[in-house]
């Protein structure tokens, strides 16, 4: 496979440093040429991280100007993401993305149409897509394994500081679009488009803030609800993380669903097959694996033209449609 000539533009992403990380990791799939910091980031990051030293620092202009360039990640600030991807995209440029996307469902909607007619390759950051468990179980699921899906639960929270919980004001409904969204795309994954959208966000009120910190979304089904939970100020959130599947033939569960060891996470899985009210499950725990690499591999393959991806363009726009509503926007059908 050839490799992929590739740059950065941003470093404000809270997954910046870790994508480009991985990128240099991963000499063998890409040709880092260069990184841009174009916009007032929330967080300078160049200056701050070692593994951004010794790298070419262009403006985004110079970037997305180098005719020999294959790709771009897009890491600023969440709000400037789909700014500097449709840039890209315009540009003919490959992009992966980092979630969920900038606050304007126009400007997504125009990224989107861009990429379809220029052919370029939009890959959002969703890395819960790339755990080892979840790809099992999506396939799982294609094989009837699971029978019929009724349930899934999802998730996804922790005690982030209140700096952080401030900037969440930025967003729709606060902590869901910033962590609710990974939730969001299981949830579309495991049980496709619901019937209704029921938005629950609340402002717990922690430490005086008036941020929307609770994000909570039900998704109604004919035959079952689902719910993504994502809380910013739960203590021990971060180790319960967890994702349900639950089945006519069994029921899986993730938790946690990462653990951070050396050189990676892992997720641990218990798995119940029978009926019995005291089934204690089968557990088992993936190989220790970083939760970027198979995400950027991917992504190499996709835009090498070695891999289709999975995620079309149209499940990205409905994803992002599905994320507002969870957080209470009102979109048109």
């Amino acid at each position: 496979m050839k490799k992929i000539r590739i740059a950065q533009i941003g470093t404000g992403h809270l997954h910046a440093g870790a994508c480009f990380k991985t990128l240099r990791n991963r000499p063998d799939l890409f040709e880092v040429v260069g990184i841009a910091e174009p916009v007032p980031e929330r967080v300078c990051r160049l200056t701050e991280r070692a593994v951004y030293h010794d790298i070419p620092v262009y403006t985004a202009e110079e970037i997305l100007a180098m005719e020999d360039l294959d790709a771009v990640t897009i890491e600023t600030d969440e709000v400037y993401l789909t700014k500097y991807a449709l840039a890209a995209a315009e540009r003919g440029l490959h992009v992966h993305m980092d979630k969920p996307g900038g606050i304007e469902l126009a400007d997504f909607e125009k990224l989107i149409a861009t990429a379809k007619k220029n052919k370029t390759i939009v890959h959002l950051g969703y890395m819960y897509r790339y755990n080892p468990y979840v790809q099992q179980m999506l396939e799982e699921v294609k094989r009837g394994e699971f029978g019929e899906i009724f349930s899934v639960e999802a998730q996804m929270s922790g005690h982030v500081s209140t700096d952080l919980r401030e900037w969440m004001k930025t967003f729709p409904g606060g902590m869901m679009f910033f962590l609710g969204c990974h939730l969001i795309d299981l949830l579309l994954l495991f049980r496709g488009k619901p019937d209704e959208i029921i938005p629950l966000n609340r402002v717990t009120g922690h430490d005086g803030l008036d941020t929307t910190d609770y994000g909570m979304v039900v998704f109604s089904y004919p035959n079952g609800i689902s719910f993504a939970k994502s809380n910013a100020s739960e203590i021990g959130g971060f180790t319960r993380r967890q994702l349900v599947v639950c089945g006519t033939k069994k029921t899986v569960e993730l938790k946690p669903f990462e653990t951070l060891v050396e050189d990676g996470q892992v997720t641990d899985k218990v798995e119940y097959l029978t009926e019995a009210w005291f089934e204690k499950g089968e557990p088992s725990q993936t190989p220790v694996f970083d939760r970027y690499d198979a995400m950027m591999e991917a992504f190499a393959k996709m835009a090498a033209g070695e891999k289709e991806n999975p995620f079309t363009l149209d499940y990205e726009l409905e994803l992002y449609r599905t994320i507002l509503k969870s957080c209470g926007v009102e979109i048109p059908e």
